[in-house]
């Protein structure tokens, strides 16, 4: 009787001692609590339970309680619960004691993004915030009246070719740079490469949309781009250029020298017009001997079929014996018209070659040769029809 009774007296401390402190929490204590055990009013196992709790209480006091790693939960963050995660991917995103997310990871079991991403859009963001709001910044015009568009004046310069872009803004400096009539003297002006006329030490400047060549015509080719015929043409020289060309004037099948090539239509009518008065120099080869009066006949006229013609100069160059080298030049671009007038004159001609178009020179360029004009060459042939 009197173990019996211990025993339920030490059953009745211990229920007592959990249901004050109660091992997962409540007024129970444990699996004993106010229900009996084997005997009194709480049964005996709850007392090791209870006992248990005993540590709970000197943690609890004064401060949160804290879980067992049993109880841990790592998947409540923003918007979630203890009783799960509000967007939850079940019990597969818990983890247990050491399968929880790691610092630095977000909610939600997804990884945070890496410094560098993070860094490229805070970038973005302030980019975006300092250049938000600016008022438009408006542009000096190129001339009374037009709209504030084009481009740098140096960089029109330098794709003409006229250097990089220091170096023409030191042709800038050096104020030998017109547009529209007025000498540049400040940098950074803007200009309509299509619209405004830009000169370099009083040449004009031809913008990057029109092409200008020299061909060196062979004999025994047609001066046309196409032939019916399939006999070598001018086309052959330029089938590989994206930009459609079109010849200045003609030469005859046999005659030989330089000829123009261009897409700039204007240019080429007013260089063929007689109005402009172009000048063409031929060196042909005669047999003599010939009439020291011969240059007078041809500059006051030669009376041929579809009228008079005259030569601008004539000169002897070089005479070996009876054969003469001689130099005719004149504006007048009619169907063989040299070989014409030197034949009424008495002397048929034996090789025609054109050595000079306005200021263009053949000089040592090879026969077959396509060169492109420089920039210089297009402005003094600009000059000459007054573009």
């Amino acid at each position: 009787m009197r173990s019996s009774s211990g025993r339920n007296s030490s059953g009745n401390n211990g229920g007592s001692r959990g249901g004050n402190s109660g091992g997962r929490g409540g007024s129970s204590g444990g699996r004993g609590g106010s229900g009996g055990g084997r005997g009194g009013s709480s049964g005996g196992r709850g007392a090791p339970r209870g006992a248990g709790g005993n540590r709970d209480d000197k943690q609890g006091s004064g401060r949160p309680k804290k879980p067992r790693p049993e109880e841990r939960r790592y998947d409540v963050g923003p918007g979630g619960t203890l009783d799960g995660p509000k967007s939850g991917r079940g019990a597969s995103a818990r983890g247990g004691a050491k399968g929880g997310p790691k610092r630095g990871q977000q909610s939600g079991g997804r990884t945070a993004p890496s410094r560098s991403r993070e860094y490229e859009t805070r970038t973005e963001e302030r980019n975006r915030d300092r250049y938000a709001g600016k008022k438009e910044v408006k542009l000096p015009k190129t001339f009374p009246g037009a709209e504030q568009e084009g481009e740098r004046l140096q960089k029109v310069l330098a794709r003409a070719g006229y250097g990089s872009r220091r170096a023409c803004e030191e042709l800038v400096d050096q104020a030998r740079v017109e547009v529209n009539g007025e000498i540049v003297l400040e940098q950074g002006q803007r200009v309509d490469p299509e619209k405004d006329e830009i000169k370099v030490d009083g040449l004009t400047v031809a913008t990057q949309s029109y092409q200008f060549f020299a061909l060196n015509k062979p004999a025994g080719v047609v001066s046309t781009m196409e032939d019916n015929e399939g006999r070598q043409c001018l086309g052959d020289y330029t089938n590989n250029r994206e930009t459609r060309l079109f010849h200045v004037g003609r030469l005859d099948t046999e005659t030989e020298g330089v000829i123009l090539l261009t897409n700039h239509g204007e240019l080429a009518h007013r260089l063929t017009h007689p109005k402009y008065g172009v000048k063409k120099v031929y060196l042909a080869h005669i047999v003599g001997p010939i009439p020291r009066d011969l240059g007078k006949q041809l500059k006051d006229g030669i009376q041929l079929e579809d009228g008079y013609a005259r030569a601008d100069h004539f000169r002897v160059v070089e005479q070996t014996g009876k054969n003469y080298l001689v130099e005719v030049t004149l504006h007048e671009g009619r169907k063989h018209i040299v070989r014409r007038m030197l034949a009424e004159a008495g002397f048929p001609v034996d090789k025609l070659v054109r050595v000079a178009f306005g200021p263009i020179t053949l000089g040592d360029q090879k026969s077959g040769w396509l060169r492109r004009l420089s920039n210089t060459e297009v402005g003094m042939l600009m000059q000459e029809v007054d573009l």
